[in-house]
């Protein structure tokens, strides 16, 4: 068990490592969530949440503007921008959200 155990920590901290070089983290949440059920739509939410400081009604909102995309939803919670500046930041910044975020207006 002890041998299985350290695997698995050494198999999270390589993952943690690459999901917050991809930009997929913010804070200390994983922001590149896909919600495609209830439970994960309910995570999302509490994502937009605690990333933005929003009520829920904000978040769910929020999410349904950016099309269910949690990383186009936060960009848009912390910049202002509309979904579709969200969207070209985003995809300007090779999808890092915090580099999104970041971005200075040019």
């Amino acid at each position: 068990m002890k041998a299985g155990t350290s695997q698995k920590m050494v198999l999270n901290m390589l993952t943690t490592g690459a999901m917050t070089r991809l930009g997929y983290v913010y804070g200390n949440l994983m922001v590149n969530v896909h919600p495609s059920n209830g439970k994960l739509i309910d995570r999302a939410i509490r994502v937009l949440q605690d990333a933005a400081d929003i009520d829920e009604g904000a978040a769910k909102s929020a999410l349904d503007r950016a099309g269910k995309s949690v990383p186009i939803a936060l960009v848009m919670l912390k910049t202002g921008l509309s979904a579709a500046q969200a969207r070209r930041r985003l995809r300007a910044q090779d999808g890092n959200v915090r580099r999104a975020i970041e971005e200075r207006e040019s």
